[in-house]
């Protein structure tokens, strides 16, 4: 399982290794400062978008949507991995608050959005052993507990 921790939001100016990844941090750095220039840049018109958790918890959507400020919730990433097209990036808030991103794109626009609250992830690749792309484990990434360690979240498998 491969991913960069950041520490602080002054460690993803750490260089990435993929283009993809990049634009990710790119488009976490203008919503921590509100640049919807450069959000909307990075995202197609019609971006597919998925979301497992509380209702009341889609705080990234109402961002990306204008229905909220930028303020109102603060996506500060502790982890950010990239995997193929896609890029996933973890973080959580004390112990209420824990969240995971999974971004797709395509020719480096973000094409696909899902995001998971309070829900552990684990994601496998499923692809037949004669694929072209093989990892040496079918498990690709799973959430990092640290400080939740102790609670009991819903689980689920993304597959690619």
């Amino acid at each position: 399982m491969a991913g960069d921790n950041m520490e602080s939001s002054s460690s993803m100016a750490v260089e990435p290794e993929s283009p993809n990844k990049a634009n990710v941090i790119e488009l976490y750095k203008a919503l921590a400062i509100g640049d919807t220039g450069i959000v909307s840049g990075l995202l197609i018109g019609d971006l597919e978008w998925w979301f497992h958790g509380p209702p009341r918890c889609q705080h990234m959507m109402r961002v990306l949507t204008g229905e909220s400020v930028y303020t109102d919730f603060k996506f500060e990433p502790r982890s950010i991995t990239a995997i193929d097209d896609c890029v996933i990036a973890e973080g959580w808030e004390g112990a209420q608050a824990y969240w995971v991103h999974v971004w797709t794109l395509k020719d480096g626009m973000i094409t696909q959005f899902r995001e998971y609250f309070n829900t552990w992830l684990t994601v496998k690749d499923l692809r037949p052993v004669d694929w072209e792309i093989r990892h040496d484990s079918p498990t690709l990434w799973q959430s990092q507990p640290r400080d939740l360690a102790k609670r009991s979240l819903p689980g689920l498998l993304l597959a690619i």
